[in-house]
């Protein structure tokens, strides 16, 4: 499965690549004027309508005795795609690890155990205020499904320029990072230095009475 993923993404095969892509673009960007439930039956539709067509020219050609009554989707229809017992605990754990760690993240975020963590993800947040303004959910799935088709391809042909420039980026980043850490040094303040023990006051030396 991992395997045919990264022959999609990296359009080693041109046809099946380019018709997953244009289809899901298609569909995505026909949602902004239809709804979901629409757009999958019309999808479906389009889908049996096309197998329906095959699966009568088969069977005529096997009423014709011109095809030995092979079924033209026999291959998917073997193709077993159910999960095993070990498999399907697997994936419940990776899941429930996965909500657990994020869980655990954004609680750890909004209580502040790191000032600067958290000074982070407020400006992510505040960043994300302008990004809810100018477009909605729909175009970021958009651009995130372009995206996954082309930006492998890039880094593929581009990967000597890239690292580069992400060397770059990273130093830059930690620049700031030690800059703000310093200034959080200087802000916070220190601690009270514990006070020493007094000493143990001297004992009293008894003076001898004086004979008269």
């Amino acid at each position: 499965m991992a395997s045919k993923l990264m022959d999609l993404v990296y359009w080693r095969n041109m046809r099946w690549t380019g018709v997953v892509f244009t289809g899901l673009v298609m569909c995505l960007a026909s949602l902004f004027q239809l709804s979901a439930i629409t757009v999958l039956s019309h999808v479906c539709l389009a889908i049996m309508c096309t197998t329906a067509t095959l699966r009568l020219y088969y069977k005529l050609l096997e009423v014709l005795r011109w095809n030995p009554g092979v079924h033209p989707f026999q291959s998917y229809l073997d193709y077993d795609g159910s999960l095993t017992d070990e498999e399907t605990v697997m994936l419940v754990e990776e899941v429930v690890l996965l909500v657990a760690f994020a869980v655990t993240e954004i609680k750890r975020l909004l209580f502040i155990e790191n000032v600067i963590d958290s000074i982070k993800f407020v400006l992510l947040l505040y960043l994300l205020t302008y990004v809810g303004i100018a477009t909605n959910g729909l175009t970021l799935i958009i651009a995130a499904v372009i995206a996954v088709f082309s930006l492998p391809l890039l880094y593929k042909k581009q990967q000597v320029r890239i690292r580069k420039v992400v060397r770059a980026f990273r130093a830059f980043v930690k620049k700031i990072r030690n800059l703000f850490d310093s200034l959080y040094e200087m802000v916070r303040p220190s601690a009270a230095p514990a006070s020493k023990p007094a000493p143990p006051a001297a004992p009293a030396i008894k003076q001898k009475p004086k004979s008269k």
